[in-house]
C-alpha cells in the first residue's frame, strides 16, 4: 500500500492545492494525513486536498510524487474513487425524486407527510458516522431491484414495497446486527401507519426485517430480491470489493482491530458457506461467481493480517 501526491497546481483560496491519495487504503491515507497533522476537514471523500506549502512534508513522510494523469489513474484503479454521481449533492435530488415517485395517493397534508419521511430518511443516510451504510449503498440497492425487476424477478404488484424495503432497510445504523434492522422495520411501522395500507406496511417492515440473516424462503420473490440486491455489492469487479471493504472497516473503526478481524473473518465464512448468496436465477447468475472470488481473496487477506487496518 502506497500513498502518493500529485503537483500543486491546483488554485483554490488564493493558492494552489496536490492531491493525496492511496493506491488501496482509505486507513493509510488518514494516518498519513494526521501524521503530517492535515486536518480531516481536508479530506474530500477519497483524497486530501493539500496547500502548496506541505507538499515536502509529506514527501519526507513517504508519499510518492507523481503526475496528476497518474494520480487520477492510481485511485480509480484502487477502487476507492468516489464518482460524481456517488457524490452526496448528487445523489439527494436523485433519490428525494424516486422516493417521491412511491407516494400514495392523496395530495395536501398526505403529501407533504410523506415528502417529510423522504427528507428524514434521507437525512438518516447521510450521517457522518456512515461509510458503507449510506447514499451510494441506498441508491444501488434500488437501482439493483429494478434490475432484477426487469428481469423478470419481481412481480409487478411487489415492487412498492421492496423499493420501501430498501430505503428503510438501514435507515437505523449504529452498527448493532439484528438491533439495527429491527429498529429499522419498526420505524417502517411508525412513519408509514397511516400513509399506507395496513398489509402494504406490514409487508415493508416484514421484508426489512429479512436483512438481518439475509434468508428468504425459496418462494418468497420480493424477499429474494430485496436480499440480493442487498448483497449485490459482493459480486463487483475486485477493485470496487475493495472500497466495499474499506468503508465496512471504518464504518466499524470504533472495534479493535484484531477484533473486527475476527469478526469479519467469521461472517465471511459464514457467507462461502452458504449453498448460494443469491436466491434469483439472475442474481446468481450475474453475481455469484465473482462475489465468492472477492469473499475468498478478503478472508485470505484477514487470515494473513493484510486487510482491516483501521481507519
Amino acid at each position: 500500500m502506497t500513498v502518493y501526491i500529485d503537483p500543486p497546481v491546483w488554485p483554490a483560496h488564493g493558492t494552489v492545492f496536490s492531491h493525496l491519495v492511496s493506491d488501496a487504503s482509505l486507513a493509510e491515507l488518514h494516518a498519513l494525513a494526521e501524521q503530517a497533522g492535515i486536518s480531516r476537514r481536508a479530506f474530500d471523500q477519497d483524497h486530501y486536498d493539500v496547500p502548496a506549502h506541505r507538499y515536502e512534508d509529506l514527501l519526507d513522510l513517504g508519499a510518492v510524487p507523481v503526475s496528476g494523469r497518474r494520480l487520477a489513474r492510481i485511485l480509480a484503479d484502487s477502487g476507492l474513487r468516489v464518482r460524481a454521481r456517488e457524490r452526496p449533492e448528487k445523489l439527494r435530488h436523485r433519490l428525494l425524486r424516486r422516493w417521491m415517485r412511491l407516494a400514495g395517493p392523496g395530495e395536501g397534508a398526505a403529501g407533504r407527510a410523506w415528502t417529510e419521511v423522504g427528507e428524514e430518511l434521507l437525512q438518516r443516510w447521510s450521517e457522518p458516522h456512515r461509510h458503507y451504510h449510506a447514499l451510494p449503498h441506498l441508491a444501488a440497492v434500488l437501482s439493483v431491484t429494478g434490475t432484477l425487476e426487469r428481469a423478470g424477478e419481481l412481480p409487478a404488484e411487489l415492487r412498492r414495497p421492496v423499493l420501501l424495503a430498501g430505503w428503510f432497510h438501514d435507515a437505523v445504523y449504529r452498527g448493532a446486527a439484528g438491533q439495527d434492522e429491527e429498529d429499522s422495520a419498526q420505524l417502517a411501522e411508525q412513519k408509514l401507519d397511516r400513509l399506507l395500507p395496513e398489509p402494504e406496511v406490514a409487508e415493508t417492515a416484514r421484508l426489512v426485517r429479512l436483512t438481518a440473516g439475509h434468508s428468504p424462503d425459496t418462494g418468497d420473490a420480493a424477499g429474494c430480491v430485496l436480499t440480493d440486491a442487498d448483497l449485490e455489492v459482493l459480486g463487483r469487479d475486485p477493485a470496487d470489493y475493495r472500497r466495499y471493504a474499506e468503508q465496512v472497516r471504518a464504518d466499524y473503526a470504533h472495534v479493535p482491530q484484531e477484533q473486527f478481524a475476527a469478526g469479519r473473518a467469521q461472517v465471511l465464512r459464514g457467507l462461502l458457506a452458504a449453498p448460494r448468496l443469491y436466491r434469483t436465477d439472475t442474481g446468481h447468475r450475474l453475481w455469484e461467481e465473482r462475489a465468492r472470488q472477492n469473499i475468498q481473496q478478503e478472508h485470505a487477506e484477514l487470515e494473513r493480517g493484510d486487510r482491516g487496518v483501521p481507519a
